[in-house]
């Protein structure tokens, strides 16, 4: 994709500020009929020979086969990265570390108050981490480099940034939103169709196409194709796309005839819905398709009274359920006009619902058909070991009792179903794009529920065995040596940066340093020096006075890097002011901190609001906080973070680094730990869990696999992961240590529940056994023995305490003796 073209496109837009319509008070959630409304009949002629056959089941009209265009089943791949704002710079901090000319003296270690009292675990966990402001010395501004496109002012609630639905805010407004199984997009005019509708879309896995090799470098999936649009006569060249009521699981979308117009067509989208829905506010419907139509039937029998039924034949041979349903009770016919557009005979006042069926579906789309999602009201417990989490779809329909909904579930949901839920699973699925087959269940709500690593701590851990912090004496000696040299280094000046990101990462190296020291080797006075200086080195940012402090800024509520303000680079800091990989950026600072106040609990207070406020900022988990959006990155339905923020993407939002959102997750937990928020705590613990799982499907590929392609999962992991592709690349090189190190980075106690012993010496074995790891250049290298830790602990110990070992081969974000230290005590020397 060409960044210039994007650019253009979004000063256009700037330009063409018309007024927003405004949304209409109906006491609904999705659709509400207009009081009175009489249907007008339109004439439509046939521009092809039509054959109507009466049946027994219903009417069916026949196209004849086309003859001089072909189905545009086949769309564009995209094959390259788009670099525009990505974070294309390399994640290791590879400035060369001077080793200090004296080392840090052990000071007299401090009495430090005992942990904070533990606060109360709430029936709900999803309790606000806090509803005050933004602390007073980050400034605020109501201006950010993006507008949000066309979203109504009903919209009150803080906006997402990394939301499924993010590309109808963005850009031209025309890429993908993918809900799985299904993709919609706005035509716009364009595409095989040319339509101003909403297109709908379903990828099989047989037009998945893949790269060169085996294992296959990538696999993508075809966008742009126009399956089914949904449009209406009275769409034309001033349509405009609207949005509201947008939730980190939801999404109301809105196309009016022209700026200042009441919506014509609206579509509640939420992710796993069964069908797409749209409501018809007026309008002449008329049906389009790229894919081309054979053939329309009007079934004779309705599902249920006042739902009407229509099947839809396509040239690639699938077939589409079309369930129609008006409060007013007016029919709805229509008269096929050619192979590319269906026609209604009359206007409609009501709802229409498409579900694609692969061959099983019709009696369960028959009898879910006539209700629809239009939120998610997501709740969560925990009980020692156990957690468990609760999608509930508030839903509205064709009555005052509408029936159980359809869903779509993913893979890991299947795995981690209650015995409750998994009793509504059907037989009825779907491919997705990147997530495996998609199942169908019949509930209106989901409790899923996971073990949670209630046993991990600060300290190195093992899935099987706990957390590990015990050294022999001769083992204590070597890692001391080691440390005394490290924590000697200039903290201020590895961590006052111009990144957010590398800055965060010189803190929690330092930190993880201070916690060996500590708790590891039992040098408190060593650890109370080294943790004043760290003190002093996050004071810079507490205070907000580093390179590019930060802003609250309002258009999008969230505490952004001034730098691209200063710089109006929209690339800088990999993408901090568009909200590029916050999680990743704070979950550092967060880390850092909870070790900080771990070692000194009398920290907490007088730094709380600003660690609180990186918390809220990428995992704020009520709607009570209304300074920052409901879950930034982590998405609920996938299971895992989405790091790429603001800008269009034909395929959708991605991530890169699996690792650095499991950081970012145990920052949470190990953070609300020491400040006595319970409820923080458990949903780290929970999200922890969930994350795991989600990665071992979907981003880390044991042998095992079976949710991604055969001829892929020889990679070992998926290199970025995108909503409609996965690339086995990365946005700053193509080396394997790159690819497969990304995923391994930063190498933390909960590395080991996320990348499985089998998963990592397949991984190994594969790329970097019998010395090609040693061989590797860089802090690259340093990372790879780290991650050997994981089942060659003794090995891992070995490579980093011997005396040729040679400092250029960490990564400036890490440390010899957080490494040694955790090798050592998995090891158990």
């Amino acid at each position: 994709m060409n960044p210039a073209f994007f650019l253009a496109l979004l000063q256009a837009l700037l330009v063409y500020a018309k007024p927003l319509p405004q949304a209409s008070d109906n006491g609904s959630e999705f659709f509400a009929p207009i009081p009175g409304f009489v249907p007008s009949t339109s004439s439509v002629v046939p521009s092809v020979q039509v054959t109507t056959v009466p049946t027994s089941s219903g009417t069916v009209q026949i196209l004849p086969e086309p003859s001089t265009q072909l189905p545009a089943t086949q769309g564009i791949i995209v094959t390259q990265l788009d670099p525009a704002g990505i974070h294309t710079g390399n994640p290791l901090l590879r400035t060369s570390i001077p080793s200090p000319t004296t080392t840090l003296g052990g000071g007299q270690p401090t009495a430090v108050p005992g942990p904070k009292p533990l606060g109360a675990l709430a029936d709900n966990i999803f309790q606000p981490v806090s509803t005050d402001p933004p602390p007073g010395n980050i400034p605020q501004r109501a201006d950010h480099p993006v507008p949000r496109l066309n979203v109504l002012p009903s919209q009150q609630e803080p906006i997402g940034t990394n939301k499924f639905w993010q590309n109808f805010l963005l850009g031209s407004q025309t890429s993908g939103t993918w809900t799985h199984p299904y993709s919609i997009a706005w035509s716009k005019g364009k595409g095989a169709t040319g339509s101003w509708g909403m297109s709908i879309s379903h990828i099989e896995d047989n037009q998945k196409v893949f790269g060169e090799g085996n294992p296959a470098r990538y696999f993508a999936n075809p966008i742009g194709v126009q399956s089914i649009v949904i449009s209406a006569l009275e769409l034309g060249g001033d349509t405009i796309l609207s949005s509201e009521r947008l939730t980190a699981f939801s999404a109301h979308i809105s196309l009016h005839a022209r700026a200042g117009d009441r919506p014509l067509i609206q579509l509640p989208i939420v992710q796993g819905m069964g069908f797409v829905t749209a409501g018809c506010n007026v309008v002449t419907p008329i049906l389009q398709s790229g894919v081309l139509f054979r053939s329309i039937k009007k079934a004779s029998q309705n599902p249920k009274p006042g739902v009407m039924k229509f099947i839809i034949e396509l040239e690639d041979n699938n077939k589409w359920f079309l369930y129609a349903w008006s409060p007013s009770g007016n029919n709805l016919d229509f008269t096929v006009v050619n192979n590319e557009l269906i026609q209604a005979t009359s206007t409609f006042d009501g709802v229409l619902q498409f579900a694609k069926d692969p061959g099983n579906g019709e009696a369960l789309y028959d009898a879910a058909s006539g209700a629809w999602p239009v939120t998610v009201d997501l709740s969560g417990t925990a009980d020692g070991a156990i957690g468990a989490y609760t999608f509930t779809f508030r839903k509205e329909g064709y009555t005052s009792n509408p029936p159980t909904l359809l869903m779509y579930a993913l893979p890991h949901h299947i795995a981690s179903f209650s015995q409750g839920t998994r009793a509504n699973v059907k037989d009825l699925q779907l491919d997705t794009t990147t997530k495996g087959r998609a199942t169908a269940v019949v509930a209106d709500s989901w409790t899923l529920s996971e073990s949670l690593p209630t046993s991990m701590g600060f300290g190195p851990w093992d899935p099987d065995q706990g957390e590990k912090k015990g050294l022999s004496g001769d083992a204590k000696r070597i890692v001391h040596a080691i440390a005394e040299k490290e924590i000697s280094q200039d903290m201020n000046a590895q961590s006052n940066l111009n990144s957010m990101y590398y800055s965060g990462k010189a803190l929690a190296k330092f930190a993880q340093i201070v916690y060996v020291l500590n708790d590891m080797l039992d040098d408190k006075g060593l650890a109370q020096s080294g943790l004043s200086k760290l003190k002093q080195a996050f004071a810079v940012f507490i205070e907000n006075r580093q390179q590019f402090p930060l802003f609250y800024e309002s258009a999008w509520h969230g505490l952004v890097s001034s730098s691209t303000y200063a710089t109006a680079d929209a690339g800088t800091d990999f993408g901090n002011t568009y909200y590029n990989d916050h999680h990743f950026h704070y979950g550092y600072f967060v880390y850092a901190a909870a070790i900080i106040g771990h070692v000194d609990p009398s920290w907490i207070d007088p730094n709380k609001a600003y660690i609180n406020a990186l918390v809220r900022d990428y995992a704020n988990p009520s709607p009570l906080d209304t300074f920052f959006p409901q879950h930034r990155n982590f998405d609920w339905y996938h299971g895992h973070s989405f790091a790429h923020g603001l800008y269009e993407t034909a395929d959708g939002r991605d991530e890169e680094s699996s690792s650095e959102d499991i950081m970012s997750l145990l920052a949470l937990k190990l953070w609300g730990s020491v400040i006595g928020d319970r409820n923080l705590e458990a949903r780290g613990n929970l999200q922890l869990a969930i994350a795991s799982r989600a990665l071992q499907n979907y981003f880390l590929y044991d042998s095992t696999n079976a949710n991604q392609p055969s001829n892929f999962i020889g990679n070992k992991v998926s290199g970025i992961l995108f909503e409609n592709k996965i690339d086995h690349v990365t946005y700053f090189g193509t080396n394997i240590e790159y690819i497969q190190g990304i995923h391994m980075i930063p190498l933390i106690p909960a590395s080991g529940l996320a990348r499985t012993k089998r998963f990592v010496t397949e991984e190994w074995n594969a790329f970097f056994n019998n010395g090609r790891a040693e061989g590797t250049a860089g802090g690259w290298r340093g990372i790879l023995m780290a991650n050997l830790a994981l089942i060659n602990p003794k090995a891992s110990w070995d490579w980093f305490v011997n005396g040729a070992f040679d400092a250029a081969g960490l990564d400036g974000g890490a440390s010899q003796t957080w490494y040694a230290a955790m090798a050592g005590a998995l090891a158990g020397v």
